[in-house]
Parts: structure tokens; C-alpha cells; sequence
């Protein structure tokens, strides 16, 4: 079977599976009958990593309950080709910054609050770029009664969120009246509305 496809069907994965276990079975008992094979392979229900349940006739199993992988349960992830005139250095900060939401390895949270945002960072107002640094910020904080839900969380940059928490913090300690009249004494507002 040849296998150098970057994209394999699902018949091929099972071929895959059946038959490196085929050659374990015939090697470890020569002729194999059902009641021998019964000793490995069982019916039995498999939890996916999607959190499906698949029933499954033959399964390979040792007397702990623990299953062989097969490889058609992995699901095909497919991606999102890049636009054949976008580069790095067009400038184009927001289809750059919406792309990373779709980059492997960037967390299902991120992507959503880049989405969100539309590529924006809610303190600053810039667009974030590729090589950016972001965290993931409450905008009630829950050390002040906020929840961990997305009407509540915001995508900043790393230095952004330094200042945002520096001021929640700061607020915190001193008393509302006093902090008020501080912070319009510095001069810049605190928060932008975008």
C-alpha cells in the first residue's frame, strides 16, 4: 500500500490499523480461530476524542479495559490556505491578525476574542501582528465579583494588560473619591472608548 498521500481516506486508515494487528495474531497464535482472537479482540464501546462514543465489534483490548487507537478515529483537521498576493509585509495587519485565530496552537478562547475584537486590541486600539504577545484579560477582574465568561474577557497585548492590571489594582486600594480626582489630575484618560 502506498502511503506517501499527504491526505489519506479512511479505507486506508483501517487497512493501516487491521494490518500490523493481522501479523500480531498470526504470529502469536499460528492458527488463529475465533476463541483465540476472542482473548484480544472484543466488542466494546470506544469514547472519542470529540467526545462521541463509537461501537466497535473487534476491538483490541488487554484485560485492564484499555484500547488500541485505531487511526480512522483521529479526525481530519483541514486549514485555511493564506491568499497568494498576502505577505507579512503588506500591512494588512487585520487579515494577519484574524489568520493567527486560525493558526495551529492558538487556543479556541484567543481565536474567539480575536474574532470578536476584529484583530484589535481593546485597550490600545492597535491591530495585533503576528509576532504580538497577547493575553487574555477579565474586564471585571475576579478578584472584584467578574466571571470567566466571554462577555467578560477581552484579547490585549502583553504590556496593555500590565497597565490595565496596575490600574485595577491601584483603584482597588485606594478609596473611589481619592482615585477619581487622582486620575484626572494625570492628565490622559485612562480608558478610550474605540
Amino acid at each position: 500500500m502506498k502511503v506517501s498521500s499527504t491526505v489519506l481516506n479512511g479505507r486506508e486508515w483501517r487497512r493501516l490499523h487491521s494490518r500490523p494487528l493481522m501479523a500480531w495474531t498470526v504470529s502469536r497464535c499460528r492458527k488463529a480461530n475465533h476463541d483465540k482472537l476472542r482473548k484480544y479482540f472484543r466488542p466494546g464501546t470506544v469514547k472519542l476524542s470529540n467526545g462521541k462514543e463509537r461501537h466497535e465489534t473487534w476491538l483490541f483490548q488487554t484485560k485492564d479495559g484499555y484500547t488500541l487507537w485505531k487511526h480512522d478515529w483521529t479526525p481530519i483537521v483541514r486549514h485555511t490556505l493564506i491568499r497568494p498576493e498576502a505577505t507579512l509585509y503588506d500591512g494588512n495587519w487585520t487579515y494577519w491578525a484574524t489568520r493567527k485565530g486560525q493558526a495551529i496552537g492558538t487556543p479556541n478562547r484567543v481565536a474567539k476574542l480575536l474574532k470578536k475584537q476584529k484583530g484589535r486590541c481593546s485597550w490600545c486600539g492597535q491591530y495585533f501582528t503576528p509576532s504580538d504577545i497577547t493575553e487574555v484579560d477579565h474586564v471585571v477582574p475576579r478578584s472584584h465579583g467578574g466571571k470567566d465568561e466571554y462577555k467578560n474577557l477581552q484579547l490585549l497585548h502583553r504590556h496593555c494588560h500590565d497597565d490595565k492590571t496596575a490600574l485595577d489594582n491601584w483603584c482597588c486600594i485606594q478609596p473611589l473619591s481619592q482615585s477619581l480626582s487622582t486620575v484626572t489630575t494625570l492628565g490622559k484618560p485612562v480608558i478610550q472608548t474605540l
